[in-house]
């Protein structure tokens, strides 16, 4: 059996996978505050959020928030007692149920991105270049779940 080689690990790259990890610490504590500020878990909050952007299949709704489809179904069912969401069929296959933000769901997820302060100043303060070139770098990093968008 052959020994898996792991890549040397350098300063830089540690500094930059702590300053990662930061990053993303504080934009889930600011997230969570958002989300407890419209009655939501972070959960909930997360998917409404996808589901302002477009209706999805529940299957899909799961591997996007990498969870298990019945746990999805779960969040759904709160978020509908609400009036956040709506279950409806699939134009392109009837059997499929569509979850779907209400236009009150919409306000609620354009309320929680417009509540999320952390890194807005800080990104808009970087030039375009610097921008497109970070946005950039964090793709390389994630090219498998990219690609199943």
């Amino acid at each position: 059996m052959a020994a898996h080689k792991s890549p040397r690990v350098d300063p830089l790259t540690l500094e930059v996978v702590d300053l990662i990890g930061t990053v993303v610490a504080r934009y889930h504590e600011e997230y969570e505050g958002a989300a407890a500020e419209h009655a939501l878990t972070g959960a909930q909050a997360r998917l409404l959020s996808l589901l302002s952007l477009e209706p999805l299949p529940m299957r899909r709704l799961a591997r996007k928030l990498k969870c298990e489809p019945s746990n999805v179904t779960g969040i759904v069912d709160r978020l509908e007692s609400r009036g956040l969401v709506e279950r409806r069929p699939d134009p392109a296959d009837r059997r499929v149920k569509l979850a779907a933000a209400t236009e009150e769901g919409r306000r609620v997820a354009r309320g929680l991105r417009e509540s999320l302060h952390f890194a807005r100043a800080p990104l808009a303060a970087l030039p375009e270049e610097d921008r497109v070139r970070l946005r950039d770098l964090l793709r390389r990093m994630l090219p498998e779940e990219l690609e199943e968008e």
